[in-house]
């Protein structure tokens, strides 16, 4: 089973994400700060990370270059998804994929499958 850590402050989300990851057959963590990501992910090992852009206490691609700065998730696959245009900024974090919010939750589970191939 494919363990996704989900980085997102927004409980209404992520509470949904994770009821229909999980019918997909994911094992989710969710994750509401980015500083709290390192330490939770040394603990859960994740196999990919979904993260948001705008988070409580950090933005989304420190997040992103701190797990790029760690060996243990330099390669891991990393999405990042906001309503804003910061794919750029994103992508120059390290993140694989950038998704506009709102995306449409059903297709996640098959972008998800196609990054951990």
């Amino acid at each position: 089973m494919p363990k996704i850590m989900i980085v997102d402050d927004d409980r209404t989300t992520v509470n949904l994400l994770k009821m229909l990851l999980e019918m997909d057959g994911f094992e989710v963590t969710l994750v509401p700060r980015g500083s709290m990501v390192l330490e939770k992910a040394h603990q859960e090992s994740p196999d990919i990370f979904l993260l948001d852009y705008h988070l409580a206490d950090m933005d989304g691609t420190a997040v992103i270059k701190n797990l790029r700065a760690d060996p243990q998730f330099a390669r891991t696959p990393i999405i990042m998804s906001s309503g804003l245009n910061v794919e750029d900024e994103a992508k120059k974090a390290g993140a694989n994929l950038f998704l506009v919010k709102p995306f449409e939750p059903s297709n996640l589970s098959g972008i998800l499958n196609e990054l951990l191939e």
